[in-house]
């Protein structure tokens, strides 16, 4: 899609950042779900040290995506991250602004070497879990949230196309 980028968020887009998070909420049957105020988010995300790390997407000037990621440690596998959030908003679905957040994070991971990345999906979801699954991604569980994870192999095969 022309007229967009993807950059990292800095704490003057914490505003839209919360507004993002609060209609991923809503979208998710959870309209009362979010509770961090932007104080928290600038405290924590773009303080002396940072516990999330956010991509943004932008068409023309307007934030209209995130890609919301933090880092983990799995005994098992070692350095992980976590994408806690993928959103674009509704009116922009569709037009390539998802998958180019989702290629940046996993481009992120590639820079630094982790061994996995994770996330979730509620099993609801079919357009999420139809777009992982054509990534490559693994999606595992029986519950109503789903586990989604690619190793280091699948970020490859998937950023080489």
């Amino acid at each position: 899609m022309e007229n967009h980028i993807i950059r990292k968020a800095n704490s003057f887009d914490v505003k839209e950042i919360l507004r993002l998070l609060i209609e991923l909420a809503v979208y998710e049957k959870e309209p009362d779900a979010v509770k961090i105020t932007e104080e928290e988010l600038i405290r924590d995300g773009f303080g002396a040290t940072p516990r999330f790390e956010c991509l943004l997407a932008e068409f023309n000037s307007e934030i209209v995506g995130l890609a919301f990621y933090t880092p983990r440690y799995s005994t098992w596998v070692g350095d992980t991250l976590h994408l806690e959030d993928l959103i674009v908003t509704e009116k922009m679905r569709g037009k390539g602004l998802g998958i180019s957040l989702y290629r940046e994070f996993l481009i992120e991971a590639k820079r630094r070497g982790v061994n996995r990345v994770e996330w979730s999906v509620l099993d609801w979801n079919k357009s999420a879990i139809e777009f992982y699954k054509k990534t490559g991604a693994i999606i595992d569980g029986l519950e109503q949230w789903k586990i989604v994870r690619m190793n280091k192999e699948i970020i490859n095969k998937f950023l080489s196309n």
